[in-house]
């Protein structure tokens, strides 16, 4: 009552009639604005809410643009974990947060869940390595067609005839026989031609003489010479050292270091020792040496055939092997018109008629009768060392041929090259490069360079000569050298030439029959002599004939492809993930966001340490004179808290329920304008109040 006294005399309204003027608002659609505390912390960016109408009448609000984000992450490890198991695909994920509460069931499917993950990765171990392996695959072909007839290579088993050389080996014929008499007591003046000489006249004519090891008579460093290391020992090792009783002495430029080439034949040793010595002499005579009486078709094949017509000068080219003679090339890149096969048969082949008479040959070079025939490609030279093999006289021989092509894969997938450009010995042959092509000129080259000549049965570089020990003293000894030193692949040339991408090859089989028979061995030599112009004299050893045909049309060709594609490797990938995880490509790609997510996470977390370690320290004392330090008016409105309204704030404790609030933000002290929503509404309550 003395309150009401006390208001009445300063000229204020009672108490009662403010409560009811209050309660009378809300029936005059004014805005009741509701008590709004500012709550004890805000981060960054909040905002004070304005006073609005009733939550319950209210509808939901929208998220504002600054509430959503274009990218928003995980706050912890937790969140990030558990958002993936409750969302992913992949199978078994989602019984580590379900079984939560059960701590034996989530440790037994977060282990089962590890072992599943490592045995998939296991297996794609293995995937990767089979795929990094390189495999190949070879897919075999057959197929069937007309065939390009290949080139066939003929020739006569004498370099030269030996009344036409007989003057250049004069010298060393009578040094041989005088050898054979000496060594073996064996008189061969008569057979090769020679006259006696005095013992030393012949031996000091010719150096490396031949001797034999085992006589007393040899000085003690040949019988001493038979210890050390030969080519016939690596190659023989079978064969007891003592057993070698022949040989020659070779020694390197000054006399320092020497070796007998040594061997356990005396037919063998002669004959390699009489080719060393050819080999000097061949090197002298000129290139134009060459032409003999069998330079001409008609005097070593007396006929020829092909698929039942007769050949022509075109189908035929012409070079000479020191060892083996005039060689013959029929069907080779110099044919205008390559043959064709259509047939299989020996009908539809090539038929030739060889004379084989050894009148003239060279006693001690060869000793051998017949002709050599090897098969190759038009682009390949012919190696008759290699890939030859010998006609016998007065026989028949068939050859038949079946075509196989093989295709390799390069790269990764085996060392193999396409055209030799890649291999780092140049092609002497200046043909297709094969093994072979690479091999010898390997061997050139290495001779070349360590022996300073070429060795006369390869083609030799640019302004080199070939070997001749009057002008190379020592090269005897550099070429059995170097030739052991090939044989065992210390050279490298077997490394560096590789094998071709790209192979063709013709499978031979031979087989024989006496030719003429005796029935028609008389009507055979007449029409021969007849036809050639030309008398047979030692008639079946005379001449042998040849046929070279296809055995079938059906040739093979094996292609090597890759076992493990990438297609391949994606499919296994694929089903050994749907095995263990029974999901999908796009399960994959969860794995990859939830790995991203980590990291993400991972660089935030470092990120925010690093800034409140270097950018914020002495947070305690030192933002608390920041804050105190700074202005009203420059602190964000989104922390000033909201006055209450007037209905609000003359409450009564019996008919408004009791507000409390949390403890201020002493941050957030500072005056705030009074919004202008409410300024109409308190304007008199702030009148009245002014003392």
């Amino acid at each position: 009552m003395a309150e009401e006294t006390k208001r009445e005399v300063l000229g204020l309204k009672p108490k009662g009639d403010l409560i009811r003027e209050a309660e009378e608002r809300p029936l005059q659609r004014s805005p009741a604005p509701a008590l709004a505390l500012a709550p004890a912390g805000l981060m960054k960016g909040d905002k004070c809410e304005e006073p609005g109408p009733d939550p319950k009448s209210a509808a939901p609000q929208q998220p504002t643009e600054e509430e959503e984000a274009l990218i928003e992450f995980h706050r912890s490890y937790r969140d990030l974990f558990q958002f993936f198991c409750n969302n992913t695909t992949i199978h078994g994920a989602i019984r580590l947060v379900c079984s939560q509460h059960n701590r034996m069931k989530t440790a037994f499917w977060a282990v089962l869940w590890l072992c599943t993950f490592g045995m998939m990765y296991w297996q794609f171990a293995l995937l990767f390595e089979e795929y990094f392996s390189y495999p190949v695959s070879l897919n075999i072909n057959l197929n069937s067609d007309k065939l390009v007839f290949p080139a066939v290579t003929v020739c006569t088993l004498n370099p030269y005839r030996y009344t036409q050389i007989k003057g250049e080996l004069e010298e060393l014929d009578r040094i041989t026989a005088k050898t054979l008499f000496d060594l073996y007591k064996y008189n061969s003046f008569n057979t090769l031609g020679g006259h006696p000489r005095g013992r030393r006249g012949l031996r000091e004519a010719l150096p490396h003489p031949l001797q034999l090891l085992g006589d007393p008579d040899s000085p003690p460093a040949a019988r001493r010479a038979r210890s050390v290391a030969s080519s016939m020992r690596d190659n023989n090792p079978q064969v007891n050292w003592k057993d070698w009783k022949i040989g020659f002495k070779l020694c390197n430029q000054n006399k320092s270091d020497c070796f007998y080439q040594t061997y356990s034949s005396g037919v063998d040793a002669v004959r390699e020792w009489y080719r060393f010595h050819y080999i000097n002499i061949l090197s002298r005579l000129p290139d134009s040496f060459t032409s003999l009486e069998e330079d001409k078709l008609g005097n070593f094949i007396f006929s020829c055939r092909f698929n039942q017509a007769s050949c022509s000068q075109a189908n035929y080219s012409h070079f000479h092997h020191p060892i083996y003679g005039n060689c013959y090339t029929f069907n080779g890149e110099n044919n205008s018109n390559l043959w064709m096969s259509s047939m299989p048969g020996v009908n539809n082949g090539l038929s030739l008629t060889l004379r084989t008479e050894q009148n003239d040959f060279i006693p001690l070079l060869s000793t051998v009768t017949g002709a050599r025939v090897t098969v190759h490609g038009q682009d390949e030279p012919a190696f008759m060392d290699d890939g030859g093999f010998n006609l016998r006289p007065g026989v028949e021989t068939s050859i038949s041929m079946r075509k196989e092509a093989l295709d390799r894969l390069g790269g990764n997938y085996g060392d193999c090259t396409y055209n030799g450009s890649d291999v780092p010995v140049k092609n002497l042959y200046h043909s297709k490069y094969t093994q072979q092509v690479c091999i010898h000129s390997c061997f050139q080259e290495s001779m070349v360079k360590e022996c300073g000549c070429a060795y006369i049965f390869y083609p030799r570089p640019e302004h080199v000569e070939y070997c001749d020990y009057k002008k190379h003293d020592s090269w005897g000894y550099c070429y059995y050298k170097l030739q052991g030193a090939f044989a065992s692949d210390r050279l490298g040339c077997f490394t560096k030439c590789l094998k071709p991408c790209s192979v063709t090859s013709y499978k031979l089989s031979a087989g024989y029959s006496r030719w003429p028979s005796v029935t028609s061995q008389d009507w055979v030599f007449r029409m021969l002599s007849l036809q050639n112009n030309y008398t047979i004299k030692n008639k079946r050893n005379g001449v042998a004939k040849l046929n070279v045909f296809f055995k079938e049309l059906n040739y093979k060709t094996n292609s090597e492809s890759p076992s493990v594609t990438m297609v391949t490797l994606l499919s296994n990938l694929g089903s050994q993930w749907s095995l263990w995880f029974g999901s999908s490509v796009l399960s994959v790609v969860e794995m990859a966001e939830l790995i991203f997510d980590l990291m993400v996470i991972t660089f935030l977390m470092l990120l925010r340490r690093f800034r409140s370690r270097y950018w914020s320290p002495g947070r305690g004392g030192r933002g608390a004179q920041e804050v105190a330090s700074t202005p009203a008016s420059s602190l964000p409105s989104s922390v000033c808290p909201q006055l209450p309204s007037s209905a609000s704030s003359l409450a009564t404790p019996d008919t408004s329920p009791t507000l409390t609030a949390p403890p201020p933000a002493y941050a957030t002290l500072a005056a705030c304008p009074a919004p202008s929503s409410l300024a109409g509404a308190n304007s008199s309550v702030f009148t009245l109040e002014e003392p």
